[in-house]
């Protein structure tokens, strides 16, 4: 059975769900995922999980936050004046806005809570500080 290796093409099916079952993300039922192995495109736990697959089979693996989005860091969580919004902007607690820092970066971040005065902001990725199943399927190598 044909492994892919390193540098390799792969297309994969994958259905990832959170502990308490309900899923964040999924490929099937569309295009398969493709992405080149071992160039760190995606989180290094799913990586090589795919790694170890031969054409045409599958695994189920559970990554604890370190091996996927890393630990929620308390320090990207941020209150700023409600006057730093866009004008008539309508927030809602979990809306995603979008920044450009000093550096010219663009950054996403979390609507956490709002009021008058303010507004509590998370840079953190959605994922942070979760533990993560995937369900994979290696579709092919390219």
């Amino acid at each position: 059975m044909q492994k892919p290796t390193s540098g390799d093409t792969v297309r994969v099916h994958y259905t990832g769900t959170l502990e308490d079952g309900s899923q964040f993300d999924s490929s099937r039922g569309g295009e398969p995922l493709e992405f080149a192995l071992g160039q760190g495109q995606l989180i290094k736990g799913f990586e090589d999980a795919v790694a170890d697959l031969g054409v045409g089979e599958s695994c189920t693996i559970t990554l604890p936050p370190a091996d996927a989005y890393g630990d929620a860091n308390p320090d990207m969580v941020q209150q700023v004046p409600r006057t730093l919004m866009p004008e008539g902007l309508d927030l809602a607690e979990g809306m995603v806005l979008q920044g450009r820092g000093e550096n010219g970066m663009v950054s996403n971040f979390t609507v956490l809570e709002y009021s008058e005065e303010t507004v509590t902001l998370d840079a953190n990725h959605p994922l942070a500080g979760k533990t993560l199943t995937f369900d994979i399927e290696l579709i092919e190598i390219v």
